[in-house]
């Protein structure tokens, strides 16, 4: 049997002072913040057995990789489909109260929350997780291999991995910033999902984090 172990690492917090939903836009680069609890991981990972570094080829999450790689001495390497989900309302304000929600001429994405109408679908998302999830399984096979990536695709992915529904509250999402969702697999079989928070806590509902 060879055990091989899967980091999703969910990027640092980014630095959004205008609050919005930046989604796949550009520009988007870790705060100061951000940059410490990339350290933050990469301490945590150092006696770790990484031999294979991926990322979102989003700026944030490359940054959050960074760190990680260069403690193992590796390169980063790019895998597109852990890319953050497509989102209609990138580029605006979605606060509840003062954002994008607010304005009648938005509702009519909000058909549909199961699918969900308002962005790349959540089976669509599992699956290409999934699919990054198992190259970097077998690029780091009888090693540990980090993919860092985003929020909900994180999310999305373990839910669909416990077999549970893929449309939730997002203000319930147990993948806080800078955390470690890992999948633990015997051979190809997945046997063990564990969690954990290198940087702390964070609120899963706060924009721009």
């Amino acid at each position: 049997m060879t055990r091989t172990v899967v980091h999703l690492l969910r990027h640092g917090e980014v630095y959004n002072p205008a609050g919005i939903l930046y989604g796949r836009l550009p520009g988007y680069r870790l705060s100061g913040t951000g940059q410490q609890q990339a350290k933050l991981v990469a301490e945590h990972l150092a006696d770790h057995d990484v031999t294979h570094v991926v990322a979102s080829p989003l700026e944030r999450a490359q940054q959050t990789a960074r760190p990680i790689a260069d403690v193992h001495q590796l390169e980063v390497a790019v895998d597109d489909r852990l890319i953050e989900a497509e989102n209609k309302f990138e580029g605006l304000r979605v606060a509840v109260g003062d954002g994008a929600l607010r304005s009648p001429r938005h509702w009519p994405k909000l058909h549909n929350p199961f699918r969900p109408s308002w962005g790349e679908p959540y089976l669509v998302i599992a699956h290409r997780m999934l699919a990054a999830v198992h190259r970097a399984r077998a690029a780091a096979a009888g090693h540990e291999a980090v993919c860092v990536s985003h929020q909900l695709p994180i999310w999305t992915l373990r839910r669909f991995l416990e077999g549970r529904r893929l449309w939730h509250d997002p203000r319930q999402r147990q993948c806080s910033l800078a955390s470690l969702t890992s999948l633990v697999f015997a051979d190809e079989r997945l046997i063990r999902i564990a969690y954990a928070e290198p940087a702390g806590h964070t609120d899963p509902a706060v924009t721009g984090a």
